[in-house]
């Protein structure tokens, strides 16, 4: 496992640079050595790194969720919060059910098989949106009318209204109990606790760090730790009560800004350094989850079917924007930034088949195909755009 650690590393910095030499996004060519040198491609990483994946592409979320939630001012994001809450649901409920719908008349699924499938695709990718829109913020891009805090709020909270709605779907195929009126009623509930638990954690850390002298260094490892038993936290309770941990994860970087602004500063400069370990980690490993052989069933039924998602997310991203003081330009902007997806699809794409689904090879080929397409179409729209949407 520690060649493959090498092999990763090595190879995932040569394609960063020459990807960047061609004014391409960097993480582009790790997606692409991971698909090629995954148990898809070549094969050559080793099958106990592929097996702990899971986790250690959750720790990189962490890491960059904690680098964005050290960069969100508070007072920017109560002055974002409304159009974030619409950008965390319309578009996704949009693309979901017109994927839901479409499904129904081209693949001929019935619709709880077209709202998994739909659920499935409609989740925003944060493992490709938050990273840019930290380099925005690094680079004061966009931050007048604060589009990096509103996107950034809003896709991590995208993917707990697609997970709970596939969760849903999935339930009815089963014909288990599930209620999904109370399903639905527990998206707010679980954003909430969320960011509850996020701002508990902040201010115990906060208090700890003000009576005790501690390093930076430490203080970044305590700050990860704590994020990852948020995460796990999750997990445990998961049949019990949803939390939104994620948003949790962000909502402690939140916090500490708030309240030490000047550590916060430093252990954001901290959080860089790292994270350029984690990119490498997360990208390629993403890419190795990407069966391209299963994406080649999908065909171009399913590539038309993504394509009409695509369009009915953007008509949702527009609709968001209605009433807001974001010009056209930047309504653009917001539209590409909503394409890529990866993550989520990633992890969930297979559930349908495990759970015996008859379409689930289907289901599983089309997010398999999404990944592909969306996650280099939507970092090379936001790379190649930035400059010329926002201010």
């Amino acid at each position: 496992m520690a060649l493959s650690m090498a092999f990763i590393v090595l190879a995932g910095l040569l394609l960063n640079y020459i990807f960047t030499k061609l004014k391409l996004p960097g993480f582009l060519g790790m997606i692409i050595l991971g698909a090629a040198a995954g148990p898809y491609g070549f094969n050559i990483l080793d099958k106990n790194l592929i097996e702990i994946s899971g986790e250690l592409r959750t720790i990189a979320l962490i890491i960059i969720l904690l680098r964005a939630g050290l960069g969100i001012n508070r007072n920017e994001l109560k002055k974002v919060g409304p159009l974030a809450v619409k950008f965390s649901c319309i578009p996704g409920l949009i693309e979901g059910f017109t994927i839901a719908f479409l499904s129904m008349k081209l693949l001929g699924f019935s619709f709880v098989e077209g709202g998994m499938l739909g659920f499935i695709i409609a989740a925003v990718s944060p493992a490709v949106v938050v990273p840019f829109m930290i380099f925005l913020s690094e680079k004061g891009i966009g931050m007048k009318k604060g589009i990096s805090t509103i996107i950034l709020a809003g896709a991590s909270a995208d993917d707990v209204f697609a997970i709970t709605l596939f969760t849903v779907f999935l339930g009815l195929y089963g014909g288990s109990s599930v209620n999904p009126v109370f399903q639905l009623l527990g998206i707010p509930l679980s954003i909430i606790l969320g960011i509850a638990v996020g701002i508990g954690a902040g201010l115990i850390l906060v208090r700890i760090f003000r009576k005790f002298h501690i390093r930076d260094t430490k203080k970044v490892l305590i700050i990860l730790s704590i994020s990852i038993f948020l995460k796990g936290m999750e997990n445990f309770l998961h049949d019990k009560v949803e939390i939104a941990s994620l948003i949790g994860v962000m909502t402690v970087g939140v916090v500490i800004l708030e309240k030490l602004p000047e550590a916060a500063e430093r252990l954001s400069k901290k959080f860089n350094k790292i994270w350029v370990f984690a990119e490498l980690l997360l990208f390629v490993l993403v890419g190795a989850q990407v069966n391209i052989h299963v994406a080649l069933n999908a065909g171009l039924t399913g590539f038309l079917i993504i394509l009409a998602g695509l369009a009915g997310r953007s008509a949702g991203v527009y609709i968001s924007t209605i009433g807001s003081n974001l010009n056209i330009k930047e309504r653009l902007f917001c539209i590409l930034a909503y394409i890529p997806k990866a993550t989520v699809q990633a992890a969930v794409g297979g559930i349908p088949l495990a759970a015996g689904v008859a379409s689930g090879d289907l289901i599983l080929a089309i997010a398999v195909l999404a990944i592909i397409i969306t996650a280099p179409a939507g970092a090379l729209a936001m790379s190649l755009s930035y400059k010329k949407l926002l201010e």
